[in-house]
């Protein structure tokens, strides 16, 4: 009886209950019958801070929610306005964005570097650091000549932008304007001008994350390019 009293605490703590053995009961013949141990299953447990039992299911699906509501941020504010009228940009944001343009249009990668020499600062081209902007810029073209990249530089340029941040030190004209832009918000209209730089496919991703995650540009209003850059 000692060795079944000490086996017990080490199966339940393996969610197994063993039921106690009763007095052998004898049939008409005097022999004593066969017994199946019944077994209960006890579900995995975890304790709380009180102190109290909780199923350890419960437990994850609390801790998968509250990270997920961690990493998904939250729109609280009103879309900005979005602006098309490149004519009524300060006169150095406008002169960041035509030089910009004709380089993209021109075909050559080579060009953007005379735009980014004569920036005040270099501009962020990526998240992790790089020794060449230009031979970067081809290295991430699909055609190795950069000449992907500046087509999506001049469709960047063409779609509408934000005025964002006014009054602060990160004040600055941003596009396109869906990387400042609620994207649960869309209009069909404007899903239509987004799918004109992203695939479906890249928009699933991005509603998915709540945040812009393709190429966008950012010029202050000193007309200092501050970035060309995607990812997050």
């Amino acid at each position: 009886m000692k060795s079944v009293l000490l086996a017990a605490p080490f199966l339940l703590g393996l969610g197994v209950a063993v039921a106690m053995a009763k007095p052998a009961q004898l049939d008409d013949k005097g022999v004593k019958p066969l017994e199946v141990p019944t077994t209960t299953i006890i579900p995995t447990q975890e304790l709380s801070e009180d102190g109290s039992v909780s199923p350890s299911e419960t437990i994850e699906n609390k801790k998968a929610d509250e990270e997920f509501k961690a990493a998904k941020p939250l729109d609280t504010g009103p879309a900005p306005e979005v602006m098309y009228d490149t004519s009524a940009l300060p006169r150095p944001v406008a002169r960041m964005r035509s030089q910009l343009m004709d380089a993209a249009l021109s075909g050559d990668a080579e060009r953007l570097r005379m735009v980014f020499e004569s920036n005040e600062v270099p501009p962020t081209l990526s998240f992790v650091a790089i020794d060449n902007p230009i031979d970067f810029i081809k290295e991430s073209s699909g055609d190795g000549e950069g000449r992907e990249v500046l087509a999506i530089l001049a469709d960047v340029l063409d779609a509408g932008f934000v005025h964002v941040d006014v009054g602060t030190a990160q004040e600055m004209y941003v596009w396109p304007y869906f990387a400042r832009y609620p994207l649960h918000k869309l209009t069909p209209e404007q899903k239509v001008e987004m799918f004109r730089i992203v695939t479906s496919g890249d928009f699933a991703e991005m509603e998915l994350n709540g945040v812009w995650l393709f190429y966008r540009v950012g010029i202050g209003p000193d007309g200092t390019l501050h970035y060309f850059v995607a990812g997050e």
